[in-house]
């Protein structure tokens, strides 16, 4: 079973850091794609970035320039890094993976839409205050 753990939230003041930590079970899986995501108060779910098995990385518009997905393969841990932290940014941050059939589904498949992942942790809080 897909175990995923994340770590790393707090408050901060617009402008500050914070880097998210998610740490996975073993994936029975080669191909796979491992995503970030928030939710806010009264918002959906909204996909932030994502990181292929293959090294590809995307990112939503509005954390591009800020935010860097990076992982440590070798400790099952993915990261995310925050910076330049806005109000807008408060929000449970999740981490999720979607288990690919193999490499060559990644281009067509990977994506930021959340009914994709099919296992989530359970959240880190983010609280970012001006």
């Amino acid at each position: 079973e897909v175990q995923l753990v994340e770590s790393g939230g707090g408050l901060v003041q617009a402008g500050g850091s914070l880097r998210l930590s998610c740490a996975h079970s073993e994936f029975t899986f080669d191909d796979y794609v491992i995503g970030w995501f928030r939710q806010a108060p009264g918002k959906e779910r909204e996909g932030v970035s994502c990181l292929t098995s293959n090294g590809y990385t995307y990112y939503v518009d509005s954390v591009k320039g800020r935010f860097t997905i990076s992982s440590d393969n070798a400790h099952n841990t993915v990261y995310l890094q925050m910076n330049s932290l806005k109000p807008a940014d408060t929000a449970v941050y999740y981490c999720a993976v979607m288990p690919m059939e193999s490499s060559a589904e990644i281009a067509t498949l990977a994506s930021l839409l959340d009914y994709e992942y099919d296992y989530y942790g359970q959240g880190t809080q983010v609280t970012v205050v001006s």
